[in-house]
């Protein structure tokens, strides 16, 4: 029979009694604290109080427990004669299961909790005991997750110990499991010192600093929201996170009212949709393919705003992700049922609409709240062979504070407002990229073309007709004057562009040539 010494010390109490009476059958003393050793005394299991093995009683609102020598000596002693001789010489027992798991600090954040019990809800003794025991993984065997419970017994009734890959593993999973729950404070904390309010002063022994640049570490947690059938392609393994330690946002919190679960391409995709519409005020739709717009309209209603993004690029249309800003009703539910489409994304859908969308078994229709429905400005992290880049979001894609008239004519009020609105656009679409803009939406969309001259003229081919009258927006700067050259052939009236080339002369001169109004923005919108 296994002999020894458990603590037990957990939150989530799932599986909890059915651990200590198996241990406590196969020999164990358990030692427990506070509401689990009430717990398991009233499951009928024998327990030792922390208090009792310490000869210290919990104070300060239970803030302190098992932060002791005679628990952390317990955990951390080495299975040599020294350690033993020394636990021996200061009357201190060995601990050989240390079962963990922490406050629920996420449940709290995620129910909008204040700062106060927030920091209540932040676990200090049970991250030590579980990093002590996993560190002592030698001896110990640590175990946070309830499902091995079963594991750990089966060993012990079988061998009379936990084997040491078992011990391993259970190490791995402990340090996995704490530094999951830190990086979820940690965010918490980044996300309280950067919004509007920052951290009261009704909170002093949770203050920080202001992080105004990523600083010499970069911590992300997740908590899965959901394992992906596969990924980009199906050989690939993929799974859906949700940061760790804020609120649910975005799709993260949206909630899906048909359709199939969402694919990793789906989930992608999707965040693009919902980048483009965001930018807008006036009632818009867009439709993205491969990561890319193939179609942004506006309209007086949300079945204007398709029709207009739609008329884009039918073709690209199919199999593609719809995200709107507005709630989507009968009449356009009936036009979109007519194509193939794997997502659509809307504030709200009409009971109408839903019942309409679901005739189509496989169509994910997911509804995001409308203040997901904004552009981003948290932090952009890629990752790179060996690490990964963290930059801020591109947040300057709103209409420019400052707009340069560099030509000899200067755009129309309506020329004005259209530029505006493909300029919008063009952030969003890949490098090298140029978006044409005539009336209601786009006409023509060129996407991660290596020179930006293959952009205009894939642009330019697909607005056809469309192209006359059109306005052209820029992603990044024109080196030469060929692009607007083009441009001005096809008819395109206004261009909007970052200029700052050494050339801009070249791409002035061209546009006067060809009577084209031109303006400067100032600022670059490079996606790669």
């Amino acid at each position: 029979m296994a002999t020894g010494r458990a603590l037990i010390s957990v939150y989530d109490k799932e599986g909890i009694e059915e651990f200590a009476k198996a241990l406590a059958d196969l020999g164990f003393e358990i030692v427990s604290t506070g509401g689990t050793a009430a717990l398991l005394r009233k499951a009928g299991v024998e327990v030792r109080d922390v208090s009792e093995v310490t000869g210290f009683p919990e104070v300060l609102d239970g803030r302190v427990k098992t932060l002791h020598p005679r628990i952390h000596a317990g955990i951390l002693a080495k299975p040599t004669r020294e350690h033993m001789e020394a636990l021996e010489s200061l009357n201190v027992t060995a601990i050989d299961i240390v079962a963990v798991n922490l406050y629920p600090f996420e449940r709290t954040v995620e129910r909008g909790a204040g700062m106060a019990e927030v920091c209540e809800n932040i676990d200090i003794g049970g991250p030590s005991m579980a990093r002590a025991a996993a560190k002592n993984f030698e001896r110990v065997a640590v175990v946070v997750n309830p499902r091995r419970y079963p594991e750990i017994i089966s060993e012990l009734r079988e061998s009379g110990e936990v084997s040491r890959s078992t011990r391993a593993a259970l190490a791995a999973e402990a340090f996995h499991h704490t530094a999951a729950y830190d990086a979820a404070i940690a965010t918490y904390f980044a996300e309280q010192i950067e919004s509007r309010d920052g951290v009261s002063d009704a909170s002093p022994s949770c203050g920080a600093t202001r992080a105004k640049s990523p600083g010499d570490h970069w911590i992300v947690g997740g908590s899965r929201v959901q394992s992906l059938r596969y990924g980009e392609n199906p050989h690939q393994v993929a799974a859906f996170y949700k940061f760790s330690g804020a609120a649910p946002r975005g799709l993260a919190a949206a909630k899906q009212l048909g359709g199939k679960e969402l694919s990793f391409n789906n989930l992608a995709d999707a965040t693009g949709a919902i980048g483009v519409v965001s930018e807008f005020d006036e009632t818009a739709c867009v439709i993205v393919k491969h990561a890319n717009p193939c179609g942004v309209g506006i309209g007086e209603t949300a079945l204007e705003a398709y029709k207009a993004a739609l008329s884009s690029d039918p073709v690209s249309a199919f199999g593609g992700i719809v995200a709107f800003n507005r709630t989507v009703g009968i009449d356009e539910a009936k036009l979109m049922s007519e194509i193939f489409l794997e997502v659509i994304v809307a504030p709200r859908f009409s009971p109408e609409a839903v019942d309409i969308l679901r005739g189509k078994k496989n169509l994910r229709l997911i509804e995001l709240a409308e203040s997901d429905l904004k552009p981003y400005t948290g932090w952009d992290i890629r990752p790179v062979l060996g690490g990964f880049l963290v930059q801020n979001s591109d947040s300057a894609k709103a209409v420019p504070l400052e707009l340069s008239v560099v030509t000899k004519r200067a755009p129309e009020e309506d020329e004005l407002a259209q530029l505006i609105r493909a300029w919008k656009v063009v952030t969003h679409v890949r490098s090298n990229s140029i978006v044409l803009w005539n009336g209601s939406g786009t006409v023509g969309v060129g996407a991660g073309q290596m020179n930006r001259v293959g952009a205009a003229e894939i642009a330019i081919r697909q607005a056809g007709q469309k192209a006359v009258g059109s306005v052209m927006a820029s992603d990044g700067f024109f080196p030469f004057g060929d692009t607007v050259e083009l441009a001005a052939k096809a008819g395109v009236r206004a261009v909007i562009q970052p200029g700052g080339s050494l050339r801009d002369r070249e791409s002035i001169e061209a546009a006067d040539a060809g009577g084209v109004a031109m303006v400067f923005t100032g600022v670059r919108h490079f996606r790669h």
